[in-house]
Protein backbone atom coordinates (compact mmCIF):
# COMPACT_ATOMS: atom_id res chain seq x y z
CA UNK A 1 0.00 0.00 0.00
CA UNK A 2 1.00 3.49 -0.53
CA UNK A 3 2.49 5.83 1.75
CA UNK A 4 -0.64 8.35 0.31
CA UNK A 5 -3.24 5.60 0.63
CA UNK A 6 -1.77 4.62 4.56
CA UNK A 7 -2.78 8.51 5.52
CA UNK A 8 -6.35 8.46 4.01
CA UNK A 9 -6.89 4.71 5.64
CA UNK A 10 -5.20 6.61 8.94
CA UNK A 11 -7.50 9.18 8.55
CA UNK A 12 -10.53 7.13 7.38
CA UNK A 13 -9.76 5.16 11.14
CA UNK A 14 -9.21 8.92 12.87
CA UNK A 15 -13.40 9.10 11.95
CA UNK A 16 -14.25 6.89 13.17
CA UNK A 17 -13.82 7.50 16.97
CA UNK A 18 -16.42 7.82 19.01
CA UNK A 19 -16.77 10.90 21.56
CA UNK A 20 -16.45 9.93 25.49
CA UNK A 21 -17.69 11.56 28.30
CA UNK A 22 -15.52 13.21 30.89
CA UNK A 23 -16.66 12.96 34.74
CA UNK A 24 -15.51 13.59 37.91
CA UNK A 25 -16.28 11.52 40.82
CA UNK A 26 -15.29 12.15 44.13
CA UNK A 27 -15.00 9.31 47.06
CA UNK A 28 -15.28 11.78 49.87
CA UNK A 29 -16.97 9.92 52.93
CA UNK A 30 -19.89 7.80 52.76
CA UNK A 31 -21.92 9.23 49.50
CA UNK A 32 -20.15 9.28 46.15
CA UNK A 33 -20.50 12.72 44.41
CA UNK A 34 -20.52 12.67 40.80
CA UNK A 35 -20.29 15.73 38.18
CA UNK A 36 -19.73 15.84 34.61
CA UNK A 37 -16.47 17.81 33.29
CA UNK A 38 -15.95 21.46 33.26
CA UNK A 39 -18.52 23.13 31.28
CA UNK A 40 -19.91 19.21 30.27
CA UNK A 41 -23.56 18.15 30.31
CA UNK A 42 -24.76 15.25 33.16
CA UNK A 43 -23.14 12.14 32.51
CA UNK A 44 -25.30 9.11 30.63
CA UNK A 45 -25.14 5.67 29.20
CA UNK A 46 -22.08 5.77 27.13
CA UNK A 47 -18.23 5.67 27.30
CA UNK A 48 -16.56 7.24 30.28
CA UNK A 49 -13.13 8.86 31.25
CA UNK A 50 -13.50 8.89 34.80
CA UNK A 51 -11.46 11.27 37.40
CA UNK A 52 -11.25 9.66 40.89
CA UNK A 53 -11.00 11.52 43.87
CA UNK A 54 -10.03 10.88 47.57
CA UNK A 55 -11.61 13.85 49.50
CA UNK A 56 -11.16 16.37 46.98
CA UNK A 57 -7.11 15.29 45.79
CA UNK A 58 -7.23 13.28 42.55
CA UNK A 59 -5.91 9.44 43.06
CA UNK A 60 -6.66 8.00 39.21
CA UNK A 61 -7.80 7.91 35.82
CA UNK A 62 -9.99 4.83 34.64
CA UNK A 63 -12.13 4.29 31.04
CA UNK A 64 -15.26 2.45 31.21
CA UNK A 65 -18.92 2.73 30.16
CA UNK A 66 -22.19 3.33 32.04
CA UNK A 67 -24.45 0.33 30.29
CA UNK A 68 -28.09 2.01 28.66
CA UNK A 69 -30.64 2.69 31.34
CA UNK A 70 -28.13 2.17 34.33
CA UNK A 71 -27.53 4.64 37.63
CA UNK A 72 -24.11 6.27 36.14
CA UNK A 73 -23.38 7.09 39.75
CA UNK A 74 -23.91 3.58 40.63
CA UNK A 75 -21.72 2.13 37.56
CA UNK A 76 -18.84 4.30 37.84
CA UNK A 77 -18.84 4.09 41.66
CA UNK A 78 -18.24 0.84 41.51
CA UNK A 79 -15.69 1.24 38.48
CA UNK A 80 -13.53 3.05 40.61
CA UNK A 81 -13.86 0.93 43.61
CA UNK A 82 -10.04 -0.90 42.75
CA UNK A 83 -8.83 3.07 42.71
CA UNK A 84 -6.07 3.76 45.95
CA UNK A 85 -7.91 4.42 49.02
CA UNK A 86 -6.52 7.31 50.01
CA UNK A 87 -4.16 9.75 48.27
CA UNK A 88 -0.41 10.06 49.02
CA UNK A 89 0.48 12.59 51.82
CA UNK A 90 0.58 16.08 50.69
CA UNK A 91 3.44 18.64 51.14
CA UNK A 92 3.49 20.99 54.50
CA UNK A 93 0.29 22.47 56.02
CA UNK A 94 1.99 25.77 56.24
CA UNK A 95 0.25 28.62 54.36
CA UNK A 96 1.41 28.44 50.39
CA UNK A 97 3.32 31.33 49.68
CA UNK A 98 2.12 34.39 47.73
CA UNK A 99 1.54 33.78 44.08
CA UNK A 100 1.20 35.45 40.96
CA UNK A 101 -0.29 33.55 38.10
CA UNK A 102 0.58 34.36 34.60
CA UNK A 103 -1.54 33.69 31.51
CA UNK A 104 -0.42 34.51 28.37
CA UNK A 105 -2.80 34.82 25.11
CA UNK A 106 -3.11 35.59 21.46
CA UNK A 107 -7.06 36.64 20.08
CA UNK A 108 -8.92 33.87 22.24
CA UNK A 109 -11.12 36.46 24.31
CA UNK A 110 -13.67 33.52 25.07
CA UNK A 111 -11.45 31.06 26.00
CA UNK A 112 -9.61 33.55 28.11
CA UNK A 113 -12.98 34.26 30.16
CA UNK A 114 -13.52 30.75 30.83
CA UNK A 115 -9.93 30.66 32.36
CA UNK A 116 -10.01 33.58 34.46
CA UNK A 117 -13.36 32.49 36.01
CA UNK A 118 -11.77 29.42 37.31
CA UNK A 119 -8.58 31.06 38.44
CA UNK A 120 -10.43 34.19 40.22
CA UNK A 121 -12.32 31.53 42.29
CA UNK A 122 -8.92 29.82 43.53
CA UNK A 123 -9.29 28.66 46.91
CA UNK A 124 -5.51 30.17 47.28
CA UNK A 125 -5.77 32.77 50.37
CA UNK A 126 -3.34 35.00 48.51
CA UNK A 127 -2.31 36.20 44.50
CA UNK A 128 -2.99 38.16 42.08
CA UNK A 129 -3.76 37.17 37.96
CA UNK A 130 -1.63 38.65 35.08
CA UNK A 131 -3.08 38.24 31.36
CA UNK A 132 0.30 39.12 28.53
CA UNK A 133 -1.94 39.46 25.47
CA UNK A 134 0.91 38.43 23.31
CA UNK A 135 1.20 40.24 19.68
CA UNK A 136 -2.46 41.59 19.54
CA UNK A 137 -4.09 42.10 16.57
CA UNK A 138 -7.11 43.92 17.75
CA UNK A 139 -7.84 45.15 21.37
CA UNK A 140 -10.23 42.32 22.52
CA UNK A 141 -8.15 40.60 25.07
CA UNK A 142 -7.75 43.89 26.50
CA UNK A 143 -11.49 45.09 26.50
CA UNK A 144 -12.57 41.78 28.16
CA UNK A 145 -9.76 42.28 31.03
CA UNK A 146 -10.73 46.08 31.41
CA UNK A 147 -14.64 45.00 30.90
CA UNK A 148 -14.98 41.81 33.32
CA UNK A 149 -12.51 41.92 35.83
CA UNK A 150 -11.31 45.55 36.32
CA UNK A 151 -8.64 45.73 38.92
CA UNK A 152 -8.81 41.58 40.03
CA UNK A 153 -6.67 41.07 36.55
CA UNK A 154 -3.57 42.60 35.65
CA UNK A 155 -3.29 43.38 31.94
CA UNK A 156 0.22 43.77 30.14
CA UNK A 157 0.33 44.33 25.98
CA UNK A 158 4.09 42.16 24.87
CA UNK A 159 3.83 43.19 21.12
CA UNK A 160 6.70 40.58 20.11
CA UNK A 161 5.06 37.40 19.42
CA UNK A 162 6.19 34.06 21.45
CA UNK A 163 5.19 32.21 24.50
CA UNK A 164 8.55 32.27 25.91
CA UNK A 165 8.75 36.43 25.36
CA UNK A 166 5.09 36.44 26.85
CA UNK A 167 6.24 34.59 30.10
CA UNK A 168 9.39 36.42 30.71
CA UNK A 169 6.81 39.32 30.60
CA UNK A 170 4.77 38.18 33.17
CA UNK A 171 8.18 37.70 34.93
CA UNK A 172 9.15 41.06 35.17
CA UNK A 173 6.01 41.94 36.64
CA UNK A 174 5.43 39.27 39.28
CA UNK A 175 5.20 40.03 42.95
CA UNK A 176 4.29 36.48 44.04
CA UNK A 177 7.37 34.66 46.19
CA UNK A 178 6.16 31.69 43.18
CA UNK A 179 4.75 32.76 40.41
CA UNK A 180 2.62 30.06 38.50
CA UNK A 181 1.87 29.76 34.16
CA UNK A 182 -1.06 28.29 32.89
CA UNK A 183 -2.63 28.62 29.45
CA UNK A 184 -5.43 30.15 28.13
CA UNK A 185 -7.19 26.79 27.24
CA UNK A 186 -7.71 25.71 30.35
CA UNK A 187 -10.03 25.34 33.87
CA UNK A 188 -8.62 25.56 36.83
CA UNK A 189 -9.76 23.10 39.92
CA UNK A 190 -10.26 25.51 42.91
CA UNK A 191 -7.40 23.98 44.55
CA UNK A 192 -5.21 23.97 42.27
CA UNK A 193 -3.06 27.15 42.97
CA UNK A 194 -2.74 26.10 46.78
CA UNK A 195 -1.53 22.86 46.06
CA UNK A 196 1.03 23.93 43.34
CA UNK A 197 2.63 26.34 45.92
CA UNK A 198 2.26 24.48 49.03
CA UNK A 199 5.49 22.16 47.93
CA UNK A 200 7.41 25.61 47.62
CA UNK A 201 6.73 26.52 51.43
CA UNK A 202 7.85 22.68 52.42
CA UNK A 203 11.28 22.70 50.64
CA UNK A 204 13.42 25.52 50.88
CA UNK A 205 15.54 23.53 48.22
CA UNK A 206 12.73 23.52 45.55
CA UNK A 207 13.00 25.68 42.27
CA UNK A 208 9.92 24.37 39.94
CA UNK A 209 6.60 22.48 40.72
CA UNK A 210 4.54 20.72 37.97
CA UNK A 211 0.77 19.50 38.04
CA UNK A 212 -1.71 16.99 36.58
CA UNK A 213 -3.19 18.03 33.23
CA UNK A 214 -6.81 16.64 32.58
CA UNK A 215 -9.08 17.10 29.67
CA UNK A 216 -11.81 18.95 29.84
CA UNK A 217 -13.82 17.49 26.87
CA UNK A 218 -12.96 14.46 24.98
CA UNK A 219 -15.82 15.60 21.99
CA UNK A 220 -13.95 15.16 18.92
CA UNK A 221 -11.80 11.86 17.53
CA UNK A 222 -8.68 14.13 17.92
CA UNK A 223 -9.39 15.13 21.53
CA UNK A 224 -9.90 11.29 21.93
CA UNK A 225 -6.81 9.74 20.29
CA UNK A 226 -4.41 12.47 21.89
CA UNK A 227 -5.77 11.74 25.38
CA UNK A 228 -5.95 7.62 24.79
CA UNK A 229 -2.22 7.95 24.41
CA UNK A 230 -1.62 9.66 27.68
CA UNK A 231 -2.45 13.57 26.59
CA UNK A 232 -0.27 15.45 29.33
CA UNK A 233 -0.99 13.92 32.33
CA UNK A 234 2.00 12.11 34.46
CA UNK A 235 0.42 10.14 36.88
CA UNK A 236 -0.89 10.13 40.23
CA UNK A 237 2.53 9.29 42.31
CA UNK A 238 3.96 12.94 44.06
CA UNK A 239 7.52 12.77 43.07
CA UNK A 240 10.31 15.08 43.70
CA UNK A 241 13.20 15.66 41.42
CA UNK A 242 16.36 16.03 42.24
CA UNK A 243 19.92 16.80 40.89
CA UNK A 244 22.18 15.86 43.83
CA UNK A 245 20.34 12.28 43.92
CA UNK A 246 19.43 11.53 39.98
CA UNK A 247 16.43 8.99 39.82
CA UNK A 248 17.49 5.97 38.83
CA UNK A 249 15.35 4.73 36.28
CA UNK A 250 15.76 7.86 34.23
CA UNK A 251 19.49 7.69 32.55
CA UNK A 252 18.40 10.23 30.38
CA UNK A 253 17.85 12.75 33.33
CA UNK A 254 17.57 15.75 33.32
CA UNK A 255 17.21 16.08 29.55
CA UNK A 256 13.83 13.79 29.58
CA UNK A 257 12.19 17.05 30.96
CA UNK A 258 9.29 15.76 28.98
CA UNK A 259 8.73 13.29 32.20
CA UNK A 260 8.69 16.58 34.63
CA UNK A 261 5.17 18.11 33.55
CA UNK A 262 4.29 20.56 30.73
CA UNK A 263 3.97 24.65 30.73
CA UNK A 264 -0.10 24.90 31.17
CA UNK A 265 0.59 23.59 35.18
CA UNK A 266 3.84 24.92 36.59
CA UNK A 267 5.57 26.98 38.71
CA UNK A 268 8.69 28.61 39.82
CA UNK A 269 10.41 30.04 42.61
CA UNK A 270 10.03 33.81 41.44
CA UNK A 271 13.84 34.65 42.25
CA UNK A 272 14.88 31.23 40.93
CA UNK A 273 13.86 31.67 37.59
CA UNK A 274 14.90 35.39 37.50
CA UNK A 275 18.31 34.50 38.40
CA UNK A 276 18.53 31.69 35.78
CA UNK A 277 17.24 34.35 33.13
CA UNK A 278 13.68 33.21 32.89
CA UNK A 279 12.73 31.15 29.18
CA UNK A 280 14.97 31.09 26.42
CA UNK A 281 13.05 34.10 24.18
CA UNK A 282 13.92 31.99 20.88
CA UNK A 283 12.01 29.09 22.19
CA UNK A 284 7.88 28.24 22.20
CA UNK A 285 5.04 28.67 20.20
CA UNK A 286 4.59 32.13 18.11
CA UNK A 287 8.63 31.38 17.08
CA UNK A 288 10.48 29.71 14.47
CA UNK A 289 11.31 27.05 17.42
CA UNK A 290 7.80 25.85 17.79
CA UNK A 291 7.97 24.88 21.07
CA UNK A 292 9.89 23.87 24.23
CA UNK A 293 9.91 27.25 26.58
CA UNK A 294 8.78 24.82 29.74
CA UNK A 295 11.17 21.99 28.97
CA UNK A 296 14.30 25.05 28.96
CA UNK A 297 12.68 26.16 32.22
CA UNK A 298 12.95 22.69 33.82
CA UNK A 299 16.06 21.78 32.61
CA UNK A 300 18.01 25.23 33.39
CA UNK A 301 16.84 25.29 37.20
CA UNK A 302 17.79 21.75 37.57
CA UNK A 303 20.92 22.48 36.11
CA UNK A 304 21.50 25.16 38.96
CA UNK A 305 21.02 22.78 41.95
CA UNK A 306 17.16 23.79 42.92
CA UNK A 307 14.56 20.64 43.18
CA UNK A 308 11.24 19.90 40.53
CA UNK A 309 8.31 18.64 42.29
CA UNK A 310 5.30 17.46 40.49
CA UNK A 311 1.82 17.24 42.33
CA UNK A 312 -1.13 15.56 40.76
CA UNK A 313 -3.58 17.41 43.20
CA UNK A 314 -2.82 20.40 41.27
CA UNK A 315 -4.98 20.00 38.60
CA UNK A 316 -6.18 21.86 35.47
CA UNK A 317 -8.75 20.20 32.66
CA UNK A 318 -7.43 21.28 29.77
CA UNK A 319 -9.11 22.26 25.91
CA UNK A 320 -7.27 19.60 23.80
CA UNK A 321 -7.10 20.94 20.15
CA UNK A 322 -9.97 19.41 18.46
CA UNK A 323 -9.17 18.19 14.54
CA UNK A 324 -7.03 16.49 12.02
CA UNK A 325 -5.03 19.27 11.21
CA UNK A 326 -4.49 20.50 14.67
CA UNK A 327 -3.27 17.25 15.83
CA UNK A 328 -0.31 17.41 12.56
CA UNK A 329 0.59 20.27 13.83
CA UNK A 330 0.79 19.43 17.21
CA UNK A 331 3.16 16.54 16.46
CA UNK A 332 5.19 18.74 14.15
CA UNK A 333 5.56 21.35 17.01
CA UNK A 334 6.39 18.73 19.37
CA UNK A 335 9.09 17.22 17.74
CA UNK A 336 10.70 20.73 16.78
CA UNK A 337 9.93 21.76 20.89
CA UNK A 338 11.79 18.80 21.78
CA UNK A 339 15.04 19.57 20.09
CA UNK A 340 14.71 23.38 20.09
CA UNK A 341 14.66 23.27 23.60
CA UNK A 342 18.05 21.12 23.83
CA UNK A 343 19.70 23.18 21.41
CA UNK A 344 18.86 26.33 23.53
CA UNK A 345 20.22 24.42 27.07
CA UNK A 346 23.36 23.91 25.04
CA UNK A 347 23.67 26.87 23.31
CA UNK A 348 22.88 28.54 26.86
CA UNK A 349 24.63 26.51 28.95
CA UNK A 350 27.68 24.15 27.24
CA UNK A 351 28.95 23.48 30.27
CA UNK A 352 26.50 21.00 29.96
CA UNK A 353 27.49 19.31 26.52
CA UNK A 354 29.41 16.59 28.11
CA UNK A 355 26.83 15.26 30.49
CA UNK A 356 24.09 15.68 27.21
CA UNK A 357 26.98 14.09 24.77
CA UNK A 358 27.25 10.73 27.27
CA UNK A 359 23.54 10.59 27.25
CA UNK A 360 22.54 11.15 23.45
CA UNK A 361 23.02 7.26 22.18
CA UNK A 362 20.10 6.47 25.14
CA UNK A 363 18.51 9.53 23.90
CA UNK A 364 18.31 8.78 20.26
CA UNK A 365 16.77 5.02 20.91
CA UNK A 366 14.05 6.76 23.35
CA UNK A 367 13.19 8.99 20.71
CA UNK A 368 12.95 6.53 18.11
CA UNK A 369 10.85 4.73 20.83
CA UNK A 370 8.71 7.96 21.52
CA UNK A 371 7.49 7.93 17.81
CA UNK A 372 7.18 4.88 16.46
CA UNK A 373 3.30 4.09 15.75
CA UNK A 374 1.67 2.93 18.65
CA UNK A 375 -0.66 0.21 18.52
CA UNK A 376 -3.48 -0.40 20.89
CA UNK A 377 -2.89 -1.13 24.42
CA UNK A 378 -5.28 -3.99 26.63
CA UNK A 379 -6.16 -3.71 30.15
CA UNK A 380 -5.09 -0.74 32.49
CA UNK A 381 -5.17 -0.41 35.84
CA UNK A 382 -7.42 2.45 38.30
CA UNK A 383 -4.24 4.10 39.46
CA UNK A 384 -3.16 4.81 35.96
CA UNK A 385 -4.12 6.70 33.17
CA UNK A 386 -6.78 5.77 30.80
CA UNK A 387 -6.35 2.94 28.68
CA UNK A 388 -4.82 2.89 24.81
CA UNK A 389 -8.24 2.04 22.78
CA UNK A 390 -7.13 3.64 19.30
CA UNK A 391 -3.58 3.08 17.44
CA UNK A 392 -1.16 6.41 16.64
CA UNK A 393 -1.48 6.71 12.94
CA UNK A 394 1.97 6.92 11.23
CA UNK A 395 1.50 10.37 9.61
CA UNK A 396 1.91 11.78 13.18
CA UNK A 397 4.91 9.80 14.24
CA UNK A 398 6.49 10.97 11.10
CA UNK A 399 5.53 14.58 11.31
CA UNK A 400 7.05 14.40 15.23
CA UNK A 401 10.38 12.98 13.58
CA UNK A 402 10.64 15.93 10.58
CA UNK A 403 10.14 18.23 13.54
CA UNK A 404 12.96 17.00 15.45
CA UNK A 405 15.02 17.48 12.63
CA UNK A 406 14.00 21.13 12.14
CA UNK A 407 14.08 22.12 15.68
CA UNK A 408 17.96 22.97 15.94
CA UNK A 409 16.88 24.94 12.63
CA UNK A 410 14.28 26.41 13.58
CA UNK A 411 15.67 28.04 17.66
CA UNK A 412 18.71 29.26 15.75
CA UNK A 413 16.33 31.10 13.08
CA UNK A 414 14.55 32.14 16.20
CA UNK A 415 17.36 33.72 17.73
CA UNK A 416 17.38 36.01 14.95
CA UNK A 417 14.14 37.53 15.82
CA UNK A 418 13.38 40.82 17.58
CA UNK A 419 13.49 40.96 21.15
CA UNK A 420 11.42 41.74 24.11
CA UNK A 421 11.05 45.96 24.75
CA UNK A 422 9.89 45.61 28.42
CA UNK A 423 7.75 48.45 29.85
CA UNK A 424 5.31 49.46 26.84
CA UNK A 425 1.31 48.68 27.19
CA UNK A 426 1.29 47.73 30.76
CA UNK A 427 -1.60 48.67 33.14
Amino acid sequence: MSRRAVVREEIRRFLEIGAVQVADLDLDGDEAVLRPGPGGPPVTHGEVFLLVRRSGRPVATLLTRVPEGADPRAVLTAAASGAPREAAAGDAAAPPPYASVVVATRERAGQLARALDSLLAQDHPRFEVVVVDNAPVTGGTRELVERKYGERVRYVCEPVPGLAVAHNRGLALARGEVVAFTDDDVVADPRWLGELTAPFAADPRLGCATGLILPARLRTPAQVLLESHGGFAKGFTPTTYDPGDPPRDEPLFPFTAGRFGSGANMAFRTDVLRAVGGFDPATGAGTAARGGDDLYGFVRVLAQGHRLRYTPYALVWHHHRETWSDLETQAYGYGAGLTAYLTAILVNRPALLPAFLARLPRGLARARALTEARDTDGGGAPGAHATRTHPWPRRLSRLQRRGMLYGPLGYLRARRAPVSTVGRGTR
